[in-house]
């Protein structure tokens, strides 16, 4: 046996299999059908029996049913500490217009008296409101 034996690329130039026999032989995975499990849909019945085996039978088809999501709406909020920030003067009262929000949370101090028009407002924004002496309209 030889102490340091050549490379197969290298012992082999020249030689068209390259020591594979017919080049039919040596194709690339085109010649087994794909690698893996490749192939293995609509007209794969030859490969068949060995994904039976590994996998079971639950291998092909569609199993069960996903159920429909609920849609969660995602409220649109404002806080007091921007309303009192943004408030416009109309004669001698504050006003806030906020009935494209949805909803008046109660962050931020009060210390005018604003009238706040809007869709829902929550329970510590109401009691900011009223301590200060403003409105809480509902539209």
């Amino acid at each position: 046996m030889p102490v340091n034996k050549r490379k197969k690329s290298t012992r082999f130039r020249a030689k068209t299999t390259h020591g594979y026999g017919s080049m039919k032989k040596n194709r690339g995975a085109g010649n087994r059908g794909g690698r893996g499990m490749a192939g293995t849909g609509k007209r794969a019945d030859q490969k068949k029996p060995t994904i039976l085996k590994k996998y079971g039978p639950s291998y092909f088809g569609k199993h069960g049913f996903n159920r429909p999501q609920s849609v969660v709406k995602i409220l649109k909020v404002i806080n007091l500490k921007y309303i009192e920030e943004h408030a416009e003067k109309k004669g001698s009262e504050y006003v806030f217009d906020a009935s494209n929000y949805d909803k008046v949370l109660g962050t931020g101090k009060l210390t005018k008296k604003i009238k706040i028009t809007s869709k829902s407002f929550s329970q510590s924004s109401l009691e900011k409101i009223k301590k200060v002496g403003g409105e809480a309209i509902i539209c």
